[in-house]
């Protein structure tokens, strides 16, 4: 009778332990203490950051006032304009051609740009608005600054990397033809 009962004991012990066990390997082994102590959950973190960033916009599909909608298209369209005011500010240059261009500093903070060149390449471009900034080296223009914001390797342990339609470039930023359609980056890394 005792041993039955030791058994039951044990296996009752085994099941918390392995309970214990899935929780913490679906919650990790943090239990979510990051996010509380950064300020609470994930919803509540994206709030303060769309305040931050002044995205409190009504929800699509309703008034302010909280009545339906009747045309959620011109919700999308309101957020389509508010995407291009994020631009409006910083078209820089002159010229036929034409292309996006995005700084990614080191906080993960994006800056978008509209480039308008005659230019060849994009390093030319960004060169002739004053964005771009670097040194001449054996493998071409090694970029050290990007929109005002320094990146040195030899000081800070951090570049600035060139994106080709948000992949790694193949090529410097002064070989890199413009292409209509593409979609350019510096990103700190």
């Amino acid at each position: 009778m005792r041993k039955k009962c030791m058994r039951k004991q044990w296996s009752f012990f085994l099941c918390i332990v392995l309970i214990v066990a899935m929780a913490l390997s679906a919650a990790g082994c943090n239990g979510g203490k990051e996010n509380q102590s950064k300020g609470g959950s994930a919803a509540e973190q994206q709030t303060e950051s769309d305040a931050e960033n002044g995205n409190l916009d009504e929800p699509k599909g309703e008034d302010p006032d909280g009545a339906k909608n009747e045309n959620p298209d011109e919700a999308d369209s309101e957020a389509a304009d508010d995407d291009q005011a994020d631009t409006e500010g910083n078209v820089l240059g002159e010229g036929e051609i034409q292309f996006p261009f995005t700084v990614v500093d080191q906080e993960g903070e994006e800056t978008l740009f509209e480039i308008h060149t005659d230019k060849e390449t994009v390093g030319e471009a960004l060169q002739d608005v004053g964005l771009i900034e670097g040194e001449e080296g054996e493998y071409g223009l090694f970029v050290k600054t990007v929109n005002g914001i320094t990146a040195d390797y030899d000081k800070d342990g951090v570049y600035w990397a060139f994106y080709v339609n948000g992949e790694y470039a193949a090529e410097g930023v002064d070989s890199t033809k413009i292409t209509e359609g593409d979609a350019y980056a510096f990103k700190v890394e």
